[in-house]
């Protein structure tokens, strides 16, 4: 992973290998990131996306392996009890662009390249579990 800051954020490259929210996770830690949005692109060939089932409020992961370009990638950096936590959708596309698939991405391999965009807001989010609908929300 390779970045630079700007007075807005920081612009971020990932290569060959590297996994998207390990990495993003690092770069929260390093530059002690407390509140930002986050949007992307790229190419990956192994990722976990999960969508929610609101019924049964549990995540259903998805494995994707194989040549896909990331046409999309957003999402939020918060904290929750104080330690990072990386919130993202992706909406992956395979080579033969017949196929799209997009959720909560649980991670992602780059396969070329990543190109992040991530703006820093001043202050703070924090995230508390709600129980009614078994997810981490913004608590303000």
């Amino acid at each position: 992973m390779e970045y630079r800051r700007f007075p807005q954020g920081f612009v971020v490259r990932l290569d060959l290998g590297e996994e998207i929210v390990s990495c993003l996770a690092q770069l929260t830690a390093k530059e002690n990131i407390q509140l930002a949005s986050v949007y992307g692109l790229g190419a990956t060939n192994d990722a976990v996306i999960g969508v929610f089932d609101n019924s049964q409020q549990k995540y259903y992961p998805f494995h994707y392996q194989g040549d896909y370009e990331i046409t999309a990638l957003v999402g939020n950096i918060t904290r929750k009890e104080g330690e990072p936590y990386i919130h993202l959708h992706i909406t992956i596309g395979n080579a033969l662009l017949d196929q799209v698939h997009a959720g909560h991405l649980t991670s992602a391999v780059v396969s070329a390249t990543a190109e992040l965009f991530v703006h820093v807001w001043d202050g703070q989010v924090g995230r508390r579990f709600d129980p009614q609908v078994a997810l981490n929300v913004f608590k303000f």
